[in-house]
This record gives structure tokens, C-alpha cells and sequence, in this order.
């Protein structure tokens, strides 16, 4: 069983490297083909909000680049230095475009209900991401990775909600009606799953921590 696990924990975790990095480098088309034609339903922003658009949409991808690289253990072991990097321009990226986000949610086209869900997004994201770096910075580093955890739960919104968007598509649901609910769906699930991988992990140290005494 614990075999089982472990692998099924590798598959995810190689799972998540790859559709992170796939999905951030995706997220560049706007580059050559514009964001009228490549990201459509958020191109209204370009009218007045286009310095926040842009500040989302150009670092929000290098913050989801990064994230994956930061849970290798190999690297962080061979090149601390560049583990603390990449962590520092992790967190800045996070800052921007978390800002960047929240200030976003307000113009929705798709109303309150999305614009509150992606607002509560950006606020847990940028929550979550800096209280990684207190830890760190304070040198508390099981807490630190516990954090850069939930931190990362909410940088992969941007994979889950791609998959939601394109699945919604494909269905023939009415966008005014699916994104609503994918303004949530995108990231809640995601924390909650991590918060239970960390309380299930608690609980297991515990009961082990027990049976040796």
C-alpha cells in the first residue's frame, strides 16, 4: 500500500510539473496573436484596466512556472542558493499578479459571484504566499514548505481552471452561466485538498510519534 502511494503521489506530482509549465508557456499567446483574439473574455479589460490586465497576464505565468521547481528536493538539496532565487522571484511574481487579480475581479463581465470568487482568490493566494515567506524568512521550514504547499494549491487555479473553462466549452454550457461557478471551483477544491493531505500528514506523525513511546 505504501508503494501504491508513493507512486501515485510521483504520477501527480509529474502530472502537475508538466501542466504547470505547459499551461504558463501557453499563456504567452497573447504575444504574437493579441489578447482580443487569444484570451477573449477578459480583452474588455484592455479599455481601462489594461495596466492590471497586463501585469496578470505577462507574471502570473512565471509564478506558475516556477512553483513546480520549488518542490523538487534534489535541486533545493544540490543548489540552495537557487532554490531561495527562484523562491524570491516566486513570491514577487505572486505579488504582482495577485494585486494585479484582485484589482481585475471588479470587471467581470460575469458578475458578482465570479468577480467575489477570483477577489477571494487573489486575497488567499497573496495570503498564503507570504506567510511561505515569513516562515522562510524566519527559518521556521516545516512550516515554510506547509505554506508554500497552500501556495501552490492556489498558483495551479490557473491549470484547473483552464481545464474547467475548456470542459464547459466542450459541454455547450452558457459562459455567463459556468463562470461564475469556475471562479470558485478553479481554487477551492485545490485548498481544500491540501488541507487535507496536511491534516491527514499531522495525523499520521502523531499516531507514529505515539507508537514509539
Amino acid at each position: 500500500m505504501e508503494q501504491v502511494l508513493k507512486l501515485t503521489g510521483r504520477i501527480a506530482f509529474w502530472a502537475s510539473v508538466i501542466s504547470s509549465v505547459l499551461v504558463a508557456l501557453v499563456s504567452y499567446r497573447f504575444v504574437p496573436l493579441g489578447v482580443e483574439i487569444a484570451m477573449d473574455f477578459v480583452s474588455h479589460n484592455l479599455a481601462g484596466n489594461s495596466l492590471a490586465l497586463f501585469a496578470h497576464i505577462a507574471v502570473a505565468p512565471v509564478a506558475l512556472f516556477l512553483m513546480p521547481f520549488q518542490f523538487m528536493s534534489g535541486l533545493r538539496r544540490k543548489h540552495p542558493s537557487l532554490h531561495r532565487w527562484v523562491g524570491r522571484i516566486y513570491v514577487a511574481a505572486v505579488v504582482i499578479s495577485g494585486v494585479a487579480g484582485f484589482q481585475l475581479a471588479f470587471h467581470s463581465t460575469a458578475g458578482v459571484f465570479a468577480s467575489a470568487g477570483f477577489a477571494s482568490l487573489a486575497v488567499v493566494w497573496l495570503w498564503t504566499t507570504l506567510g511561505a515567506l515569513y516562515f522562510a524568512l524566519t527559518r521556521q521550514f516545516a512550516r515554510h514548505r506547509d505554506w508554500m504547499l497552500r501556495s501552490a494549491a492556489l498558483t495551479f487555479a490557473a491549470v484547473t481552471l483552464r481545464v474547467y473553462l475548456g470542459s464547459s466549452m466542450a459541454l455547450g454550457a452558457e459562459f455567463q452561466v459556468a463562470y461564475p461557478i469556475i471562479s470558485w471551483a478553479c481554487w477551492m477544491p485545490n485548498a481544500i485538498l491540501v488541507e487535507t493531505y496536511l491534516l491527514m500528514r499531522g495525523r499520521r506523525s502523531y499516531l507514529l510519534a505515539n507508537q514509539t513511546r
